[in-house]
């Protein structure tokens, strides 16, 4: 495949974006901050722009390889990390901080909404640019029948899913705390790596909205099947995470010495 058609991918993913990084403006500009609309709002350009550039990356893998993928999924992962703010575009993080207590029912439930809302609306706007067919790489690719990326049993998927989640979620706690120079950089390394090694059993999406959004009714499961793999695979493995990390042995383990969580000193 030409360079111009990754030329054209990229710019793709970067106009989305700045697309995104504009409509936080204006969401900030127009709507103030206190009450749960501006956080909705947030939550619903994040997940936009994620499924978006997901969308691209998935052309991206097909036509250049993975490792061409892993190195755009890097510094989207960085840049995601500097201008998202407090939106994950992601529902178990709000599950972990309702275990926590920092978060109720309503607003994980609200929160998932609106990502969902956001994720799967955005493919219009995918669809309509790859109907434009500017690149070979998009060429029939607008109206396409999906294929689902699970190549394993469902059961082996969600634990895939479930247990790169874990890891991901612990890396993540654990130099939230430890708070290293490039923390970002070094928790975006990790989560790149971690799907790179899922890609070709599970996807590696580790985010059920994310998977929704691109692969929800795709040939190659069941529907019942995704939610056991994406949703309820994930959502445990990140669940699971909030009790080991408060364990004695784990935090030794990934601390090095045994610290009190920032929670408890204060």
């Amino acid at each position: 495949m030409s360079m111009t058609a990754l030329g054209i991918s990229t710019a793709f993913m970067v106009g989305c974006c700045i697309a995104a990084q504009i409509a936080r403006r204006l969401a900030k500009k127009f709507f103030n901050e206190g009450g749960m609309v501006p956080i909705l709002l947030n939550e619903a350009i994040a997940s936009a722009e994620l499924c978006a550039c997901c969308f691209e990356l998935i052309i991206v893998a097909d036509n250049f390889g993975v490792a061409a993928y892993a190195v755009f999924l890097f510094l989207l992962t960085v840049w995601w990390g500097k201008v998202w703010g407090d939106a994950s575009a992601c529902p178990y993080t709000h599950m972990e901080d309702m275990l926590e207590g920092k978060s109720s029912l309503k607003e994980v439930a609200l929160r998932t909404w609106a990502e969902l809302m956001g994720g799967c609306c955005v493919y219009r706007i995918v669809q309509v640019f790859w109907w434009f067919e500017f690149a070979e790489t998009h060429e029939g690719r607008a109206f396409e029948e999906c294929n689902a990326d699970l190549q394993v049993n469902p059961y082996l998927g969600a634990a895939i899913e479930g247990l790169a989640t874990l890891l991901c979620r612990l890396a993540s706690k654990t130099l939230s705390e430890k708070d290293p120079k490039f923390c970002s950089i070094i928790d975006s390394f990790i989560g790149t790596s971690l799907v790179v090694a899922a890609f070709n059993f599970s996807g590696g999406y580790f985010n059920p909205v994310l998977a929704t959004a691109l692969k929800w009714g795709c040939r190659g499961h069941t529907n019942l099947e995704h939610i056991i793999v994406y949703w309820i695979g994930a959502c445990v493995g990140a669940i699971l995470s909030v009790p080991l990390f408060r364990m004695r042995a784990v935090r030794k383990v990934l601390l090095g010495v045994e610290q009190p969580q920032k929670d408890k000193k204060e």
